[in-house]
């Protein structure tokens, strides 16, 4: 046990074993919220902040290498159960992991108070859009065809693979409404092609982490196992229940993190 605890050290210094054990908690939880709607990082990246000895650095590279397990993992079951085009998926990808690699770069020097209040105004169109348009992403009903669709898929992914890289949360929800809204994907179809492009993000961002010495590999791969297994139970049920789910589960988070978000610029965090 003791072997175990130092392989979790942070900077050296040992973990107690109650915040490990809340930490993992966390990786489960936004391993399953993740593989819903996107926005796992949500419950995640604040119970890292709260990790004793981890700096905000350390937290937001150490969330990374924990959520790339789960969306792996999710990414996986949805394509094994939906069978999601790729030749839409992949694009997207490619494109959002060199989008996260330009973000990560600048993330230490991106004036956040300036970016948060744009991302709270998005997120509440976002919200507003859902709930104002009950039957918005029941159904694929493709917009564009060609050219026209691979073009807007591409800078959906450059553009928000970008975002994940500098800041974050919401990434999987931006995902997912973007392409419900600009494309036309259905809920569930839009979930199985974020978890593709949420996994290059992440993949984007520890490109340039693991090199700087920023990720703390032993607590990452412990939350990475309870992301994989909250992952994989989240895409299970996503898939069982359809869109109408989703849409549900999509409302709730994009408001906690208009709450969450909110309560951090106006409390100056």
């Amino acid at each position: 046990m003791q072997e175990l605890l130092d392989f979790l050290s942070v900077n050296s210094e040992p973990v107690a074993a109650w915040p490990l054990a809340l930490l993992l908690l966390a990786g489960f939880a936004a391993g399953w919220v993740d593989a819903v709607v996107g926005g796992g990082g949500l419950i995640q990246l604040p119970a890292l902040l709260l990790f004793p000895g981890i700096t905000p650095v350390q937290a937001l590279a150490t969330n990374k290498l924990g959520s790339i397990f789960g969306t792996t993992t999710s990414a996986i079951t949805y394509y094994r159960r939906t069978s999601p085009d790729l030749k839409t998926a992949i694009p997207m990808a490619l494109c959002a992991l060199i989008g996260a690699f330009g973000g990560a770069g600048i993330a230490v020097i991106l004036p956040t108070e300036l970016i948060e209040p744009i991302i709270i105004a998005a997120l509440v169109a976002v919200l507003i859009f859902t709930i104002a348009k009950p039957r918005a992403g029941e159904l694929s009903q493709l917009k564009y065809t060609g050219s026209a669709h691979y073009l807007r898929a591409v800078l959906i992914g450059v553009v928000i693979g970008a975002y994940d890289g500098m800041i974050g949360p919401g990434t999987g929800s931006f995902l997912i409404i973007a392409m419900v809204t600009v494309l036309g994907y259905s809920f569930l179809e839009a979930s199985a092609k974020a978890k593709i492009v949420n996994l290059a993000t992440n993949l984007g961002a520890l490109l340039l982490f693991l090199p700087g010495g920023h990720v703390l590999v032993g607590l990452g791969l412990a939350m990475g196992v309870m992301n994989m297994l909250g992952g994989y139970l989240g895409a299970r049920m996503a898939i069982s229940k359809g869109s109408k789910f989703i849409r549900v589960i999509f409302v709730i988070v994009v408001a906690a993190l208009i709450i969450k978000l909110g309560s951090d610029l106006i409390l100056g965090k």
